[in-house]
C-alpha cells in the first residue's frame, strides 16, 4: 500500500513578530534538545522508523517513509528489513552511467563502504544509474529491496539528491526503509546568498557551507563580492580596486570546482550602479556628485562613458572565472533615486535623461538603460541575468528587459513596488523576502536575525513581501528562494556564529522549497531530526 506524502501546493503563510535569530535559537535548543530528542525521537520512530527485525508472525511491518530534510514527496511502502551498509557493501555504477563516478565515490566515502565503479550490483550494494529522458530535472527514484538500494534519475543532480536521502535516513534511523521513494523539487532555485564584500569569509568556511547546502539539496550560492566596503576577489584587469583581504582566483576556482561536484551553481554579483564604493575609491572622478558637488556614497556617475567601460571590464573579466548559467547585476539602491526629488538633486543626470529620452525622460530611465546595457554585456556570455526588485521601476520611458529575473527582497524602499506588479508583467521572481530570509549582521535598521521556526511555520515561496502570500495563480512564476547573509556590521558575528545561526533557517528553507506539502513534523520534531541528519554543528 502506498504513498504517504501529498503533492499539493502549500500556500498558507501566517504572521508573527521579529525573531531572535537561530544563533540564540540553536543555543536554546542545545540546552533543551537532548531531553527533547529522546522523547521526540521515540515518538517519531514510533510513527516512521522502519522495524528491521521480523515480527512474531515472521513477517515485517509495512515500512514508513525515510526521515530526511527536506522530506521526501512520495513513498511507496513495502515489507522488508530495509538496507544498511555492511562489511561487503559497495557503491556501483550502472553501465552507461559512468558520469556518476563522483557521486558514487563521495557516497562510498561517506558510508565507509567500497567503491567498485562500473559493475553489476551484488548483495548489499548501492547502485547508481542515469535514466535519460525520464522524469523532471533533479528528480530521482530510490528503491530499497532484496538487500540492495538502487538510485536512478534523469540527470546527475537527481541521482546525487537520492544519495543525500540515503545518507540522511541512515543518520536518522540507521536504515533505509524498504520501499520506493519518488522525489523531485518543488522549486528549481534553492539556496544561500552570501555577502563576502562587507565581511571576508575564508575559503574553507565557504566550502563547508557548500557541503552543508548539498546535503540539504540546495543548489544555488549567490556570491556578492563587490560593495562599498570591499572588492573581495583578485582582479587582473583592475588590481587597484581589490581589498587587502580577498580570495585569490585559485581559491575561487577551488570553490567553484567543489560547487560543481555538489551540483551547486554559484551566482556572482557585481552590483551597479550603486554599491560600488570599493571600486570608486580608485576612480574618484567617476563618483556621482549632487547639485552641490557632494560625492554620493557608492554611486557611479552613469552619465560618463568611462563608468560603463570600467564596469564592463569587470563583468567580462569575471565572466571568464564564473561560467555558470546565472549572473547578478544588482541594480538596487542607486542613491540618485532614493532622494525626494532626484532631478533637482542631480541636474546633470536629469539633463542627460531629457536629451536621450525626450521631455519625459527621468533619471530612473537612465538607470534602467544602464542595467539593460550591462545585461547586454553579460548576454554575450549566454548568461541569465538577475536584478534586485528595487532596480526595476514602474512606468518610465525605458522598460527593463523582459528576460531579467527579479530577486524580490524588500518593500521598505521609498516607492517600492508590490510583488504582483512584477508578476502581472509576466516576470520570473525569486524570493529573498527580508522579513524572513535576511540575516543581517548586527541587526541594523530593524532587521532581526531570522529563525528557522518562523520560516518553517509561517513562510512559503508565495510570501514574497511582509507576511502575506500572493495569490496561488502566480506560483509557477516564483522560481524559488534563498536565505541571504549580509555583512552590514561584519564584526557582529564570527564565521562560526554565522554558520550556527543560519543552520536551522537553511533547513527550514529547503523543506519549504522542495516539498510543497504542509510539513508533517512539528518544530520540535523537525529540530530533533535536523540534529541527527546534519551531523556536528
Amino acid at each position: 500500500m502506498a504513498a504517504t506524502a501529498t503533492m499539493a501546493a502549500a500556500c498558507d503563510s501566517g504572521s508573527g513578530g521579529a525573531g531572535t535569530g537561530d544563533g540564540a535559537e540553536s543555543s536554546r535548543l542545545a540546552a533543551s534538545s537532548d531531553a527533547a530528542d529522546s522523547s521526540s525521537d521515540r515518538a517519531s520512530s514510533a510513527r516512521s522508523a522502519p522495524a528491521v527485525a521480523p515480527s512474531p508472525s515472521g513477517t515485517f511491518p509495512l515500512s514508513s517513509a525515510p526521515r530526511a530534510i527536506p522530506s521526501v514527496r512520495t513513498f511507496k511502502a513495502a515489507r522488508g528489513p530495509g538496507w544498511k551498509p555492511s562489511a561487503g557493501s559497495g557503491v556501483v555504477i550502472a553501465g552507461g552511467s559512468e558520469g556518476l563516478a563522483d557521486e558514487g565515490k563521495l557516497l562510498a566515502d561517506e558510508l565507509k563502504i567500497a567503491y567498485r565503479g562500473t559493475a553489476a550490483a551484488g548483495a548489499g550494494d548501492v547502485e547508481l544509474a542515469l535514466t535519460s529522458g525520464s522524469g523532471a530535472a533533479e528528480s530521482y527514484t530510490l528503491t530499497t529491496g532484496g538487500g540492495r538500494v538502487r538510485i536512478t534519475g534523469p540527470d546527475q543532480a537527481g541521482v546525487f539528491y537520492g544519495t543525500r536521502t540515503l545518507k540522511q535516513s541512515l543518520r536518522a534511523d540507521g536504515v533505509m526503509p524498504e520501499g520506493a521513494v519518488r522525489d523531485s523539487p518543488g522549486r528549481p532555485q534553492r539556496g544561500l546568498n552570501l555577502d563576502i564584500a562587507r565581511k571576508y569569509y575564508t575559503p574553507g568556511w565557504i566550502e563547508n557551507r557548500l557541503r552543508e547546502m548539498a546535503d540539504l539539496k540546495l543548489n544555488m550560492l549567490g556570491l556578492h563580492f563587490s560593495d562599498d566596503q570591499g572588492f573581495r576577489i583578485e582582479s587582473t584587469t583592475h588590481p587597484e580596486i581589490v581589498s587587502k583581504q580577498h580570495l585569490s582566483k585559485a581559491e575561487v576556482r577551488k570553490i567553484l570546482d567543489l560547487a560543481d561536484r555538489l551540483h551547486i551553481t554559484v551566482v556572482p554579483e557585481i552590483d551597479s550602479p550603486g554599491h560600488l564604493g570599493a571600486v570608486l575609491a580608485a576612480y574618484p572622478s567617476l563618483q556621482l556628485r549632487n547639485a552641490s558637488g557632494v560625492a554620493t556614497k557608492g554611486a557611479i556617475d552613469i552619465s560618463q562613458p568611462a563608468s560603463a567601460r570600467l564596469v564592463d571590464d569587470l563583468l567580462r573579466e569575471f565572466a571568464g572565472l564564473f561560467k555558470g548559467r546565472f549572473w547578478h547585476l544588482g541594480g538596487d539602491e542607486y542613491q540618485a533615486l532614493v532622494v525626494a526629488d532626484p532631478e533637482a538633486s542631480y541636474p546633470k543626470l536629469a539633463a542627460l535623461a531629457v536629451r536621450k529620452y525626450g521631455s519625459g525622460g527621468r533619471i530612473q530611465d537612465l538607470t534602467t538603460g544602464w542595467t539593460n546595457d550591462r545585461a547586454a554585456t553579460m548576454r554575450q556570455f549566454k548568461r541569465t541575468n538577475k536584478v534586485w526588485n528595487d532596480g526595476v521601476f514602474r512606468d518610465g520611458a525605458v522598460q527593463a528587459d523582459k528576460d531579467l529575473e527579479i530577486e524580490y527582497w524588500t518593500g521598505r524602499e521609498m516607492g517600492a513596488r508590490q510583488p504582483v506588479e512584477y508578476l502581472d508583467e509576466g516576470r520570473p521572481v525569486v524570493n529573498l523576502n527580508d522579513e524572513y530570509l535576511y540575516y543581517v549582521l548586527g541587526q541594523p535598521n530593524n532587521f532581526m536575525y531570522p529563525t528557522g521556526q518562523r520560516i518553517y511555520e509561517q513562510w512559503t515561496p508565495l510570501v514574497l513581501r511582509g507576511t502575506r502570500p500572493v495569490d496561488a495563480r502566480y506560483s509557477k512564476q516564483i522560481l524559488g528562494g534563498r536565505l541571504a547573509v549580509w555583512g552590514d556590521f561584519p564584526n557582529a558575528q564570527t564565521e562560526d556564529q554565522v554558520a550556527r545561526g543560519i543552520r536551522l533557517p537553511l533547513a527550514a528553507l529547503t523543506q519549504k522549497l522542495w516539498n510543497p506539502a504542509k510539513p508533517s513534523l512539528n518544530w520540535s520534531e523537525f529540530t530533533a531530526l535536523a540534529r541527527k541528519v546534519g551531523g556536528p554543528a
